[in-house]
């Protein structure tokens, strides 16, 4: 992972009058640096990173923004003199989703609801790429997305994550494991192509204070086409590390919404769909924390994946 500093951000804005002056370091971002500052009446933000392609995905994931699904326009994407990416983009302000509490529960839990429906909603696209926002890139299918998750390809970012599981007797028997199951439950995934944003959670929602309503979504590098039960999983398995987001279920919700309870074949086999997502994301995050040398959010991401394989497929709400 790579962060910037903030001369590097005063640099790029030397030639904005008043820009510098007014900087102010933004958190929540792994892959990038971001700065917050002020441009002809302006509030915008500049971040910088490793690969032009994530603020490409931001600019184009625009044309998805609805009421419950604001995306910051972007204004300009393009590579320093230096080779490093840069974006500039509309500043929204707003709490964290993962930062929300126990307390909030009736606030969050539409909120919630409300912003898997939108990307749910958000018109599917049969003929597009998995990774759309790349198509030069993208697996064939999404059950082959899947699979390739599975394997420690020396030309991802994140690789060279294998030997260390393979090395821990414990690692190395619950990732075969997960393995096994997620190749066997791929096959009863449907080949959809819905809008997938990929990682809801590390300050990538933006909601108003009373979580009332979502007032940002950023960072699409991780969005794919694929299965709309993603994202609900994504928000499953982590919420046992996130009291807030623990203490409301979305999924009766998303499952009973209109538009998709009137989609032929929208829920086939969703209780099985959804667990293996929930194990191919925790299994994804133990190469993550093999990767990023964190031994105690590893352990914890094992212990949470041991328990999902072991419970088996959440029992999903009666459908109408």
């Amino acid at each position: 992972m790579e962060q910037g500093s903030r001369a590097e951000a005063a640099a790029f804005l030397a030639d904005v009058p008043g820009a510098a002056a007014t900087l102010e370091p933004l958190t929540g971002g792994a892959w990038s640096s971001a700065w917050a500052y002020r441009s002809g009446g302006a509030e915008l933000v500049v971040r910088f990173g490793r690969e032009i392609s994530w603020y490409q995905a931001d600019r184009a994931a625009v044309r998805f923004a609805g009421p419950d699904l604001p995306v910051p326009p972007v204004r300009q994407v393009g590579t320093t003199g230096e080779g490093r990416a840069f974006a500039v983009s509309e500043r929204r302000y707003g709490r964290f989703l993962e930062d929300t509490s126990v307390e909030e529960a009736a606030a969050l839990e539409p909120t919630l609801t409300r912003l898997l429906i939108a990307l749910y909603r958000a018109p599917a696209d049969p003929d597009a790429p998995v990774v759309w926002h790349q198509p030069d890139a993208s697996p064939a299918s999404w059950r082959e997305y899947l699979r390739a998750g599975l394997v420690d390809d020396p030309d991802n970012l994140v690789h060279g994550w294998s030997a260390a599981l393979a090395d821990d007797p414990e690692l190395a028997a619950l990732s075969r494991a997960v393995a096994d199951r997620v190749t066997a439950l791929a096959e009863a995934c449907p080949e959809r192509r819905d809008l997938v944003h990929g990682d809801l959670l590390h300050g990538n929602v933006l909601l108003s204070p009373d979580a009332s309503r979502v007032m940002a979504v950023l960072s699409w590098k991780c969005s794919v086409r694929g299965d709309f039960l993603y994202d609900a999983a994504w928000c499953s398995f982590w919420a046992p590390f996130l009291p807030g987001i623990a203490a409301v279920d979305p999924l009766p919700g998303l499952l009973s919404d209109p538009a998709v309870t009137a989609e032929h074949g929208a829920l086939v086999d969703a209780a099985q769909r959804h667990h293996c997502y929930e194990l191919y994301i925790g299994f994804t995050h133990l190469g993550w924390n093999v990767w990023t040398g964190d031994r105690a959010t590893l352990t914890a991401t094992a212990r949470r994946l041991a328990e999902v394989l072991d419970r088996g497929p959440v029992r999903l709400p009666a459908q109408p």
